[in-house]
């Protein structure tokens, strides 16, 4: 009886520990640059003693494991990570102690790396992560080549109208956007019904390959949980493939 005593408080010890655990969130700021799919990420934080960055699509977790708090000092991507990416590869670029890659993202789930400083003092800690996006494939040649889906006869002429960038309609690419982002959905959500709320062409500079929006996944026939998904899909608008897809949790009701 008394060793089951024992191991139920050592359980509930541990797991109270990591529930206090210090946690401080980041959004990536987007810097635009690198090939097409070919996403990186730099983050640099600076630790005392132990803790853990957590990456998933634009956002980042900073978690304290033991010591000082730790600090943010940077997260710059050229491109939020896809739930699934593409041979990802972790590299450690600065920090006196060690650095490493603990767990890969799959299935929707985050990048995890694990930092150490055992000397005295906080240091400051820079890696890199790389990948390419989902549904991302190297096109042989000089060029890809042009997609037979939409048409040549919509691509001649000098006035192709407003729905136009390059070969690719503007509605075509939403609709593209939006069957990529179900498909990752019906993955990851299983059994919920998607609603799309609101789908555009971001206006930022340099960003004007993406569709962005939200959507609602709801269970139960409409009856139950409702789930507010903001998403982020790269199109490339001369072949119509997607780069990259991924959606977040906006808020919950």
């Amino acid at each position: 009886m008394y060793p089951r005593l024992y191991g139920a408080a050592a359980v509930l010890v541990l797991f109270g520990g990591l529930g206090d655990a210090q946690t401080f969130d980041r959004r990536a700021n987007f810097t635009g640059g690198g090939g097409p799919g070919e996403g990186k990420c730099t983050l640099e934080v600076v630790v005392d003693g132990a803790a853990q960055v957590e990456i998933q699509g634009d956002h980042a977790l900073l978690r304290n494991l033991s010591g000082g708090a730790p600090q943010w000092r940077r997260f710059q991507c050229n491109l939020p990570m896809p739930a699934n990416p593409v041979n990802f590869r972790f590299q450690g670029v600065d920090g006196r102690g060690s650095q490493k890659l603990i767990r890969e993202p799959r299935g929707g789930g985050p990048a995890v790396v694990r930092i150490d400083d055992p000397d005295n003092g906080s240091q400051s800690y820079t890696f890199d992560i790389m990948w390419q996006g989902a549904g991302f494939v190297p096109q042989p040649g000089p060029g890809p080549a042009p997609d037979r889906r939409f048409g040549q006869d919509r691509d001649r002429g000098p006035d192709r109208g407003p729905g136009y960038r390059g070969r690719m309609p503007v509605d075509a690419a939403i609709r593209t956007c939006q069957d990529a982002v179900r498909d990752q959905a019906r993955d990851r959500l299983r059994d919920a019904h998607i609603d799309f709320r609101r789908t555009t062409i971001d206006d930022h500079p340099g960003r004007q390959d993406w569709v962005i929006g939200t959507f609602e996944a709801s269970r139960g026939n409409g009856r139950g949980r409702v789930d507010v998904y903001s998403f982020s899909c790269s199109v490339d608008f001369d072949n119509g493939r997607v780069r990259s897809a991924d959606f977040q949790p906006a808020n919950r009701r």
